[in-house]
């Protein structure tokens, strides 16, 4: 029940920053980011570009938070870590401005399914690789254009892989830490 809260919460505040002037003062931007407003690496993840954009986001979020039942523990800590990885992975490409969940997203997906294949749900292995693809087949062939339109804006690959590489280091790196502390307990 306190996940439901989170993503109402989640939901509210990506809402509220719809609205100027907030919008600009937290979206992800370059130049700002380089001036020394660094806060802008985490909270350009939490505004977006229109409010079909938006809710396809927060759809996404709670679809994510559905299929896999987090914790309240287990949903927001792999969410800041994955944007907070797209924020700092933006900035070594040659993106000025970026907004949206989507990156973050990919990240909480490949983390919740190779967390799940690495605890033994064979399945889930699927899923892993059903995301590698999906980034393989943006950065090959393009994100849907059919996207880019509802969302008015180029869809960020750069940041979609960002967001995947980070959950699925997150979660490799969360199950060598258990098996580690499990053996010490043997």
């Amino acid at each position: 029940m306190r996940v439901y809260l989170l993503l109402s919460v989640i939901s509210v505040i990506c809402f509220g920053l719809q609205f100027e002037p907030m919008q600009s003062y937290v979206e992800w931007n370059a130049t700002a980011i380089h001036s020394g407003q660094w806060w802008r690496i985490l909270t350009g993840n939490f505004t977006h570009t229109n409010f079909a954009h938006l809710a396809m986001n927060l759809i996404g979020l709670w679809a994510i938070s559905f299929i896999f039942k987090p914790s309240v523990n287990t949903l927001w800590i792999p969410l800041l870590v994955t944007c907070i990885a797209v924020g700092i992975g933006n900035l070594f490409t040659d993106m000025q401005i970026y907004v949206g969940l989507s990156g973050a997203l990919h990240g909480l997906f490949g983390y919740y399914a190779l967390r799940e294949s690495l605890q033994g749900r064979k399945g889930s292995w699927l899923l892993v690789m059903g995301l590698c693809l999906k980034i393989v087949w943006e950065f090959f062939f393009g994100a849907p254009t059919a996207t880019s339109g509802l969302i008015e804006a180029r869809v960020a690959i750069e940041s979609h892989l960002f967001g995947a590489l980070s959950g699925l280091l997150l979660a490799s790196l969360i199950c060598l830490f258990n098996k580690k502390q499990n053996a010490q307990h043997f």
